[in-house]
């Protein structure tokens, strides 16, 4: 192996640690907060509303490269729904459950506190999505002395809440659905399936399959990230006699380093330049739908999923994850108030001026990030005492 070979092969391991990726995207995050509250803020929005093609930088990064970090995720539940964690039914209904909960009770929250303001008629589906690339991120920086099986609970749990989500945008706020798109998207996922069934391995034949069911996905109506999702598990994951590594895994090992390191970073930077000054935060705790977004985020979240996933516990229909209990739970519940991506969608579709419901999103996702960091650690520290 050439040097540069080896180097790109290093570089591309180390972008694999997870707690190099949640660094680089909490790095990423402050560099569009600063950017986007400072003298330079008009270059920031300028960029990001610069139109590239079809779709505008921030739409591309959005939409486009967060599909990638959706496809990289959807691998990794496919394989444990097939082969790991989440293989057994009992393990495999406890997240959707808890992501089911975590939906309902933000969104009633939203919707009791912000009653009578205009637009709280879908304004309450704000608090309602998990961040799965800020949720994972946070997880890996503070979490490394807890099982595995957690973050798994956590990735199957958020990838079931944005699915629920975009399934609610779908509802209230596509103007537009295109049959024909729609149709066009279900042949190409039945090719991509059926190469995946005769063990067809052209590269040449999958990409252009991947970009035209990202782009007739977008053209749809429907959230284009659901196509990563949607190849994802469509991958096959168990490996025949002659294969050293099935499809999923090798796909998950070539596109790991390209999610954490580009896809996910340059997602942050356009998303999270949300204006948080001394005028919009003034605004904030006057709005009712504002307060309604903090509380459903920070509480009802966790009151969500713990009571879901305690009750699904209760009745036998769920296991806790193996080597994990309540407390692990809880823990990771209070990091479900991540909203971020979604939420901001949601918000700029609902509302007619989002910017204080935006950094109602933003505040919140950061006082959930921060709680579950602390509680993580304590947690990870207390399974490392057990298992000492």
């Amino acid at each position: 192996m050439s040097r540069k070979k080896a180097v790109a092969a290093e570089f591309a391991r180390y972008l694999r640690t997870e707690t190099v990726g949640g660094t680089v995207l909490l790095a990423a995050t402050a560099i569009a907060l600063i950017w986007a509250n400072s003298p330079l803020s008009p270059a920031y929005f300028g960029l990001r509303d610069l139109h590239a093609g079809p779709l505008t930088v921030g739409e591309w990064a959005t939409d486009g490269l967060l599909a990638i970090f959706f496809f990289v995720a959807g691998l990794e539940l496919k394989r444990e729904l097939v082969v790991g964690e989440l293989s057994e039914f009992k393990a495999a209904i406890l997240p959707v459950v808890a992501a089911i909960g975590g939906m309902i009770v933000p969104a009633l929250i939203a919707l009791s506190i912000g009653w009578g303001q205009p637009g709280i008629e879908k304004a309450w589906a704000i608090p309602v999505a998990t961040d799965i690339a800020f949720a994972l991120g946070v997880l890996a920086l503070t979490a490394s002395g807890l099982p595995s099986s957690l973050r798994v609970f956590l990735l199957s749990l958020a990838v079931v809440d944005d699915l629920g989500a975009i399934v609610v945008i779908a509802i209230l706020f596509t103007a537009h659905f295109n049959l024909l798109a729609a149709g066009a998207v279900v042949l190409l996922l039945a090719l991509y399936w059926f190469l995946q069934h005769k063990r067809v391995t052209s590269v040449w034949l999958y990409v252009p399959i991947a970009l035209a069911t990202w782009w007739f996905m977008h053209e749809s109506g429907i959230h284009a990230t659901i196509a990563g999702v949607a190849l994802a598990l469509l991958t096959r994951v168990k490996r025949d006699p002659y294969e050293q590594e099935a499809p999923a895994v090798r796909l998950e090992h070539r596109l790991q380093p390209w999610s954490a390191g580009v896809a996910v970073p340059v997602f942050a930077l356009f998303a999270a330049g949300v204006p948080v000054g001394a005028e919009a935060l003034g605004r904030l705790f006057a709005d009712k739908i504002a307060i309604g977004v903090i509380v459903g985020l920070v509480v009802g979240k966790v009151i969500g999923i713990v009571g879901a996933s305690a009750l699904a516990v209760w009745f036998k229909a769920a296991v806790w994850p193996s080597g994990a209990g309540p407390r692990d739970i809880f823990a990771v519940a209070v990091l479900g108030g991540v909203g971020f991506t979604v939420s901001l969608l949601i918000a700029d579709l609902s509302l007619d001026q989002p910017e204080t419901a935006k950094a109602a999103v933003l505040i919140a996702s950061m006082i959930s990030s921060l709680l579950a960091a602390v509680l993580l650690i304590r947690r990870s520290r207390a399974h490392g005492t057990m298992s000492g």
